[in-house]
């Protein structure tokens, strides 16, 4: 036997799951999914999802879970190509995605518990000592229930003053706003301040007026701080094309980063032809999910940053794929998140193994205010970067009381064998 011979870190016989559950946080952020997976020696996976997310327990527990209950939860990869051919059978993205995300996220968790080990030693150890990050300018009442309904994604108001409602300060008090994020550690944000004319006008027209008064919030940033604070502008998919040109060429001459989602992106052509027309870096996107939408934005040029939510693409599997894909084209990768803590964290993880990522997206009026409720643990923000975490797995753990059985503040369901 070699000398230097060590005994492997994982246990190399199956370890098998005997439970899955799903909890809707309705009281808390009733859009978002959570998901535990439990293994016959009381190990715990963690993993979540966003949007339709009791159309995704029920594929969970309907479907999923007469593949997963009595099998290896270490058999990651022969998980997710056994759900995602299945799937694609009657079509692979939406809710049949995300619910493979949720999965896999989790089958991660556990892999790093059992092997002792943060996610992304075990996908190659660390490419960085920490992770840059951006704040998006959200509220802190983005996506909770209002008169008891819950909103529709991309149609959050821009909310009342106080700490932490970003989307109000910006559009009131940009400058004092830039300023408390560089203390705050921030050096990028990204905002979203044409919405509301595309609520108007259904996206095919945006007037000068309009124009001259959404891109006013920016000059005076660009006039207080200069060059120093870097912002991105997302449409949320909302414009065709001649008002995402006339949106870029207004945005021109302030340097934005990234313009993300101006166009909805179920026309590749057109994103390629906008980024053309435009002369303006391009980020897509969240919105595409489908590894095939991925490669034919690489292959068609149509963008200049590429964007990964490992909780809707396919879990951290599938986001280690797209990341090294897009590399290969000279692409840096960000990792999305507008949605719960475990998306953050499992980005963190990509982000700390993949040398073409460049940035994670972070929503601070979320960290400090729902997280607390669903993690022992957030997201540390400091000098511009986020902390790696440290600990086994994803390096964060839901509040077991999520899980606690029924209860009228959550939506709990439980498969096991």
């Amino acid at each position: 036997m070699p000398t230097n011979y060590l005994p492997p870190l994982c246990d190399p016989k199956p370890l098998r799951i005997v439970s899955v559950e799903t909890c809707v946080p309705t009281d808390i952020w009733p859009w978002l999914l959570l998901v535990r997976i439990r293994t016959e020696d009381g190990r715990e996976g963690y993993g979540e999802t966003a949007y339709a997310p009791h159309a995704v327990a029920s594929l969970i527990h309907d479907w999923m879970a007469d593949r997963l209950i009595g099998a290896d939860a270490l058999a990651i990869e022969s998980h997710w190509r056994f759900f995602y051919e299945r799937f694609a059978n009657f079509g692979v993205r939406g809710a049949e995605l995300r619910a493979i995300s949720a999965v896999d996220v989790a089958l991660w968790d556990i892999l790093g518990k059992v092997c002792n080990q943060p996610i992304y030693r075990l996908l190659g150890g660390p490419v960085r000592a920490r992770v840059p990050a951006y704040n998006s300018c959200g509220n802190p009442a983005y996506g909770k229930v209002h008169f008891g309904k819950v909103g529709w994604p991309g149609y959050g108001s821009i909310g009342e003053a106080g700490h932490l409602c970003d989307t109000y300060n910006f559009i009131h008090n940009p400058v004092e706003l830039v300023t408390e994020l560089k203390e705050a550690g921030y050096r990028a944000m990204k905002i979203w301040s044409f919405d509301s004319a595309a609520h108007q006008d259904g996206g095919m027209t945006i007037s000068n007026e309009f124009l001259n008064q959404t891109i006013r919030p920016l000059e005076k940033i660009r006039e207080a701080h200069g060059d120093t604070f870097d912002f991105m502008v997302d449409g949320h998919g909302f414009f065709m094309l001649p008002a995402a040109l006339r949106i870029a060429a207004a945005l021109k001459p302030l340097k934005p980063l990234w313009l993300e989602d101006v166009l909805k992106m179920d026309n590749i052509r057109t994103l390629a032809d906008f980024r053309r027309q435009s002369g303006m870096p391009i980020s897509a996107s969240e919105m595409l999910l489908s590894r095939a939408d991925y490669l034919d934005t690489l292959i068609q040029q149509a963008a200049d940053y590429i964007m990964i939510d490992p909780t809707w693409v396919g879990g951290i599997s599938e986001s280690v794929r797209l990341a090294h894909l897009a590399q290969g084209f000279n692409v840096p990768v960000t990792m999305h998140d507008c949605t719960g803590p475990l998306t953050v964290f499992a980005g963190i993880q990509v982000n700390a193994s993949v040398a073409g990522c460049c940035f994670q997206e972070t929503v601070r009026s979320h960290i400090h205010t729902f997280y607390k409720d669903l993690v022992d643990e957030l997201p540390a923000v400091a000098d511009g970067h986020v902390a790696i975490p440290q600990r086994p797995g994803l390096g964060v753990l839901l509040n077991p009381d999520l899980f606690a059985g029924k209860s009228d503040r959550f939506v709990y369901r439980k498969t096991t064998a």
